[in-house]
């Protein structure tokens, strides 16, 4: 029997020149507990431009050439025989980050534990949009910081994929919201519910903002220490851009070694954090259906939207993973498949 194929994003190597195109693939075969989908669209990530680099490669296990992306939305066209939440036909969304397999392809294998019906209010783009900023707000917001009503949370870079989520989110616990962003994207910020705005080009947050209780750490660099200034005694740093820490190295079960040189990388956030007072952590978001359905309730209810700045078409993925490099997306960047 031939091996049927389907075409996907791949890439051959880390590094400097990963060779990234549209490649036929083998077709995924399904698990008891899978199903397949055929995607119709799907977004790109931040962390899909770092696996690239090679930095994660003693967390995430790829074969290569591997298929990228993680955030889908399509159509069930096939369920394993112990899957009895979905049927051939559902539209559905997903989120399958760390997995070894990817998302921007024409079929994609979804665990059955991973899915969630697609809200019924929003299109197949709109819905790719949504998994990787919805989970890694809600489990940093929800589960790390425990972010509750009248507290006061800062999500910097606030115009971007997962700054546009976030303040949404937050808003929607509560909260009041702080963050930071350029001239032209202060009213945007505003319409989604920021409370105080800090436009960099002109104030430097940390000389501004004061008695926070928790920071959602988006941006590289020193942002991280300069943000420790402006939390109370007691606050809370969740940060999804490092220095990775050894809890994460923990609960992702790593050696010894890894969980040494994890250790060795955040000794000085956990040391400046710990004279102030106040939390830090490392963020991985994992992909989970069951918050995926729980957000999908908000997006029906209109508590969230998203928030797109450009769509590409399939034969540019390519173009999609560049443009998002660049770093000036508002809201989030869609692949339509077809």
């Amino acid at each position: 029997m031939k091996t049927q194929t389907m075409k996907a994003l791949t890439f051959k190597r880390y590094g400097k020149s990963p060779e990234i195109g549209v490649a036929d693939v083998p077709r995924p075969t399904l698990k008891a507990n899978e199903l397949l989908v055929h995607v119709h669209a799907a977004s790109v990530n931040p962390v899909d431009n770092m696996i690239l680099t090679g930095v994660f490669k003693p967390v995430l296990h790829f074969q290569l050439p591997a298929t990228l992306g993680s955030d889908l939305a399509g159509v069930v066209t096939e369920v394993g025989s112990g899957v009895t939440r979905f049927k051939p036909g559902d539209n559905v969304f997903a989120n399958i980050f760390d997995l070894g397999t990817g998302a921007i392809a024409e079929f994609a294998v979804v665990p059955e534990k991973l899915a969630a019906l697609k809200p019924a209010n929003l299109d197949f783009v709109q819905a790719a949009s949504i998994p990787m900023v919805g989970l890694t707000s809600w489990q940093a917001l929800k589960e790390r910081a425990n972010l509750r009503a009248g507290q006061k949370v800062f999500i910097p870079a606030g115009s971007g994929g997962i700054g546009t989520f976030a303040i949404q989110l937050a808003k929607h616990l509560g909260a009041k919201v702080g963050t930071t962003t350029s001239t032209g994207n202060v009213e945007l910020v505003r319409s989604l519910g920021a409370d105080e705005v800090v436009d960099y080009r002109k104030q430097e947050f940390e000389k501004v903002l004061r008695g926070y209780d928790a920071v959602l750490g988006t941006i590289r660099g020193d942002a991280i220490e300069k943000s420790l200034g402006i939390l109370k005694p007691g606050g809370t740093i969740v940060s999804l851009v490092g220095p990775l820490d050894t809890a994460f190295a923990r609960a992702r079960r790593l050696n010894f070694v890894l969980e040494f040189v994890f250790g060795l990388m955040s000794r000085k956030i956990m040391r400046l954090a710990k004279k102030r007072d106040v939390t830090y952590s490392f963020l991985f978001a994992r992909p989970d259906g069951a918050q995926l359905a729980e957000i999908g309730k908000l997006i029906e209810a209109e508590r969230i939207q998203p928030v797109i700045d450009k769509v590409f078409p399939f034969e540019q993925a390519k173009e999609a993973l560049a443009y998002l490099a660049q770093g000036h997306a508002k809201g989030k960047v869609v692949i339509k498949m077809r």
